[in-house]
């Protein structure tokens, strides 16, 4: 299933979300510019858990550069796909949260989440000497906090009915949560077979909790003027 759009209008401009997609969009303009030099450049930016680990553990470096990858990775990706995929679900889903949160605090959300991401695909592939880029782990977390939000909310969805596709409004606890199932399974998959296609599934994984669990606890502002669009 892919999300076209919600039916969940919100109450103020997405600031936040423009600036994090506008963000995303020139650090891999800059990418492309690199050449031959964005091999080196991802696995300095990228973060690579074997790096950590050996500052860590070993004190090969100060922890303060390798750390700071886990910022700085949820800003780079693999190709256009990977970006496009990324900045259509943070389009679709960030506008909500953030006018839940307010601009600030939803700032701080979304890094979060992408840091939380970041952590446990470390604690997992500690030894693993890839570079790990893309903010799919704090989008993850924006997923999570939808769900939590407004599980009822409409998202215009298009679904694989083989040979043919459909398009259809289905509620956000359902494309969301077969969002989560697909990426636990697949994490699960990846844990006992080793790899996971290139993909972090893990880092998803613990985005998305975060956002569930974060979103429960802040809570956020209801705006007085909301009606039952859960």
């Amino acid at each position: 299933m892919f999300p076209l759009r919600d039916e969940n209008p919100s109450h103020s401009a997405p600031i936040i979300t423009r600036v994090l997609i506008v963000l995303n969009a020139a650090a891999f303009l800059y990418q492309l510019m690199l050449g031959a030099d964005l091999r080196v450049f991802m696995y300095t930016w990228g973060m690579v858990p074997a790096r950590v680990t050996l500052a860590l553990r070993y004190g090969e470096e100060s922890i303060v550069a390798p750390g700071l990858t886990l910022l700085t990775s949820m800003f780079l990706h693999g190709g256009w796909l990977h970006l496009i995929g990324n900045m259509w679900y943070l389009w679709i889903f960030g506008d909500n949260i953030e006018d839940r949160l307010g601009r600030g605090r939803f700032l701080l959300f979304y890094l979060a989440s992408g840091l939380v991401a970041a952590l446990l695909h470390y604690t997992l592939n500690a030894t693993s000497q890839l570079p790990t880029v893309g903010a799919s782990g704090a989008i993850a977390g924006v997923l999570g906090a939808y769900l939590v939000t407004f599980p009822r909310a409409r998202i215009v969805t298009l679904v694989p009915l083989f040979p043919f596709f459909q398009v259809m409004a289905l509620p956000a606890v359902v494309v969301l949560g077969l969002w989560f199932v697909m990426q636990f399974f697949s994490g699960f998959l990846s844990l006992g077979f080793g790899g996971g296609g290139g993909v972090a599934w893990w880092a998803h994984i613990g985005g998305f909790a975060f956002g569930l669990i974060g979103m429960r606890l802040l809570g956020g502002r209801r705006p007085a003027s909301e009606a039952l669009v859960e």
